[in-house]
């Protein structure tokens, strides 16, 4: 199997970073993941938009448009030859001296990793569980995809293993956040209600999908400020990520839902899968 590493395709156990990489001395990298359906990347627009301000709020001289990648992709196909693929595109900082550094990262690193998925077309069902841990806020103005992740880990380590059990962040108000690596969403009669980007969330390039096409089903969206008890009377519930996609929960805490046979879930999952297949 084969990695992109700065212009280059490499065997997965070839690839190295120097100890030097500010993105490993201080954690100075962000990241985007998505999906490739029949070699073709879902959202990628969206996700580079997302990628290169959080690369210019990070002061690496990095920008990279949708040519690029495609270029990058192609490779690793032809490489690897998985035209339905998990894809992280990762940019460290890049070599610097021990030390906070203050200008600009010249000469970042850029890694992209690919593993083979399989399309499905049905719904997969996981539980929720709330977190005591909370959701940390933030570093600078708003939640970047960073290679800080210490909150995301502790969170998965309480929820453990399962991987049909997805762990749920409340903020230090007690606020519904998001999940470990997920956004959220409920609906109640026709209104799907998600946490604000206020909360500290990730603005993900899934859940602004998602509010989306549900507005163009004819549902209200609302985002806000919610506690726990706003979900206990939630006709249905479900998270979205970019790998994912929408992933019905069962139940959420003591609180259960219909799950993979909610009608709202299934109607915005037909949508969801009509767009991958345009």
């Amino acid at each position: 199997m084969y990695t992109y590493v700065n212009g280059e395709i490499i065997k997965n156990e070839d690839v190295r970073i120097s100890p030097y990489d500010h993105g490993f001395l201080y954690g100075i990298g962000v990241f985007e993941t998505f999906r490739t359906y029949n070699g073709r990347p879902f959202l990628l627009d969206e996700h580079l938009i997302r990628l290169n301000e959080s690369l210019t709020e990070l002061n690496i001289d990095l920008q990279l448009n949708r040519s690029n990648v495609e270029k990058i992709l192609s490779m690793l196909f032809d490489a690897n030859g998985w035209e339905n693929a998990y894809i992280r595109l990762n940019v460290s900082a890049g070599d610097g001296e021990i030390g906070l550094q203050t200008t600009p990262y010249r000469n970042p690193n850029m890694i992209v990793f690919q593993k083979p998925l399989t399309g499905t077309e049905s719904l997969a069902e996981k539980k929720g569980e709330w977190l005591t841990l909370r959701r940390n806020s933030p570093e600078g103005r708003y939640r970047l995809k960073s290679h800080h992740y210490l909150n995301n880990m502790f969170g998965k380590r309480e929820v453990g293993n399962d991987p049909k059990v997805e762990g749920i962040f409340l903020t230090e108000n007690g606020y519904i956040a998001e999940g470990v690596v997920s956004n959220i969403f409920w609906t109640q009669q026709n209104t799907l209600y998600t946490p604000a980007r206020e909360t500290g969330i990730l603005a993900g390039v899934t859940r602004r999908f998602v509010m989306k096409i549900a507005r163009e089903a004819g549902m209200n969206v609302e985002e806000g400020l919610y506690h726990p008890e706003d979900v206990y009377a939630a006709d249905e519930a479900f998270v979205t990520n970019s790998i994912q996609e929408i992933v019905p929960l069962s139940a959420l805490g003591n609180t259960t839902f219909p799950g993979a046979e909610g009608a709202a879930v299934n109607a915005l999952f037909i949508r969801y899968r009509e767009a991958v297949r345009l």
